[in-house]
């Protein structure tokens, strides 16, 4: 057992051309994918999934079926990604056990949040997610999800000085502690160069949460007491 969420994606087309197994599975999350609804039993019957994503590749009293069988207690959360579903279609799907019902136009990001909050739900939340004022990070999968859309890779080195910040909210690093705890990822960065890395770490994360404290080091001041913006 890996420990992982376990999503169970069952006739899910690409959203918004984008592939939702490969959103999720760099994400952290462990994707069983089926094509097919017939195919769905299997994994379903299994008892080890977490989230069902049910397509609307699948017809509706179909859907419904699945609900009947294997939502509830013990089952997993049921996510009905539905086309032009009507009122009836929805309630019911709701009144037979379904966590979430969206409309397939919905974007893959908004689906892995919604799948995000699921996993929240079951215990199982992704521990490695960081919203700041413009941007999203996803530790686990080294990724910015910017408010934009846009995406961008973070290195090894940033990962370990957001989670060194991380740990020590609202306490002052100096450099030595960033050096020991999250060293350069070549010989050449040293000291000097840490300012540097702030700057370009604050600049990928579009943040202020970084706080320059002159003559002692950075400061991480967490998001939440943050100023908001002015009015």
């Amino acid at each position: 057992m890996t420990g992982r969420t376990v999503v169970a994606l069952i006739c899910v087309a690409d959203q918004n051309g984008a592939g939702l197994e490969d959103h999720l599975t760099r994400r952290g999350y462990d994707v069983r994918s089926v094509g097919e609804a017939w195919e769905a039993e299997a994994p379903l019957s299994a008892q080890d999934i977490d989230i069902a994503v049910v397509g609307h590749g699948v017809a509706p009293n179909v859907a419904l079926e699945l609900l009947r069988n294997y939502a509830g207690e013990g089952g997993p959360y049921f996510l009905m990604v539905w086309s032009r579903a009507g009122l009836v279609d929805r309630v019911l799907a709701l009144e037979l056990g379904a966590a979430d019902v969206v409309d397939a136009s919905i974007s893959a990001r908004e689906l892995v949040a919604r799948i995000g909050g699921l996993a929240a739900r079951k215990g199982k939340g992704q521990r490695d997610l960081l919203v700041l004022e413009n941007a999203t990070v996803d530790l686990r999968s080294a990724l910015v999800m910017h408010r934009s859309g846009a995406q961008e890779q973070l290195s090894a080195g940033q990962v370990a000085l957001i989670r060194l910040f991380l740990a020590s909210p609202g306490k002052v690093l100096t450099r030595d502690d960033i050096v020991s705890a999250a060293p350069a990822e070549n010989a050449d960065a040293y000291d000097r160069s840490i300012d540097s890395r702030i700057v370009r770490l604050r600049r990928k994360l579009d943040t202020e949460a970084i706080v320059t404290i002159r003559g002692a080091g950075y400061r991480f001041d967490p998001p939440s007491q943050l100023p908001g913006p002015a009015r």
